[in-house]
């Protein structure tokens, strides 16, 4: 099981009221509700393994290169990720936490948690649940491979299991089509424009014709006579369109090979740092989320104590 931390901590967040705080009255509200999802979903699916995957970098330099618009509505002032004020101190706060409970945590420099998960998918040997909010990573979905998203847009106690199948009669495509999708559809929340007029329906059309992106552009380069779906529209569309499809591919595609030391993400059995783990139980005033993930992990009663 592959979890996409931000998007889980951040549906924590805003799922958990901010009067959840600690002794001293600061928010805990996405730290408790991270780990209370991670009990949820432990004791749900009963994964082998488990890994936390992090963004190292949110908005990664080659992205940016590739496509300056990429994100670039999510920028703070100060150049970082625009991010809640109640949020940020958080953060740190579950680091700490995954650590001291044994919890595989994955980041790569210049790389999003996506890019991760791609990669430890792509590396693994049995099946991969991967846990996340991001559409993005439908794109990972193989059955032959046993990988499915568990997508968690109607929350995490009513997940919904992404397939091929599932891909295929919610966009109307291939079921390991979806990033020529979205190129072609393009995704305002991540400032991806998409080629201007060609809506979710026409590019669904042009991938069930075509395959791909690339046998797209190919057909599109040696039509002469218009004809469905390549209408002279479409075919403007297209050509107008030609730098934004030479960068965007770049900014979808979700990387699958890069350089990430092994990682077992075995369960932990018991705490890796139990004096840690209470220290911060007592600080955060999360005892009881911690006793749930416990429970959920087989931990013994006084792992705590």
């Amino acid at each position: 099981m592959l979890l996409d931390a931000a998007s889980l901590y951040f549906r924590a967040f805003y799922g958990v009221p901010t009067s959840v705080t600690s002794p001293d009255g600061r928010p805990v509200n996405a730290v408790r509700g991270f780990l209370d999802m991670t009990a949820r979903l432990v004791t749900a699916h009963a994964p082998d393994r488990l890994v936390a995957c992090w963004d190292d970098d949110w908005r990664p330099a080659f992205r940016v290169a590739a496509l300056p618009s990429y994100k670039a509505h999510r920028l703070s002032p100060d150049g970082g990720e625009e991010t809640p004020e109640e949020l940020g101190p958080q953060v740190p706060v579950l680091v700490e936490v995954l650590a001291a409970a044994g919890l595989a945590r994955v980041g790569a420099p210049g790389y999003e948690a996506d890019d991760v998960i791609g990669t430890l998918a792509t590396r693994a040997r049995g099946p991969v649940d991967v846990v996340t909010g991001d559409r993005d990573l439908f794109q990972l979905v193989d059955d032959e491979r046993g990988v499915r998203v568990l997508y968690t847009a109607r929350g995490i106690t009513d997940l919904e299991l992404v397939d091929e199948a599932a891909v295929t009669a919610k966009y109307g495509i291939p079921g390991r089509a979806y990033a020529d999708f979205a190129v072609l559809r393009g995704d305002p929340s991540d400032g991806l424009p998409g080629v201007t007029g060609v809506g979710a329906k026409t590019a669904a059309a042009l991938i069930t014709e075509f395959g791909d992106l690339a046998g797209i552009r190919a057909a599109a380069a040696r039509t002469v006579v218009p004809k469905p779906p390549l209408t002279a529209a479409v075919l403007k569309r297209l050509h107008a369109g030609a730098d934004y499809l030479d960068a965007a591919p770049v900014v979808v595609a979700v990387a699958r090979d890069i350089d990430l030391p092994p990682v077992e993400g075995t369960l932990p059995r018991r705490p890796a740092d139990p004096d840690a783990l209470a220290a911060l139980a007592a600080a955060h005033g999360i005892g009881s989320s911690l006793k749930r993930l416990g429970a959920a992990l087989g931990w013994p009663e006084d792992a705590l104590s």
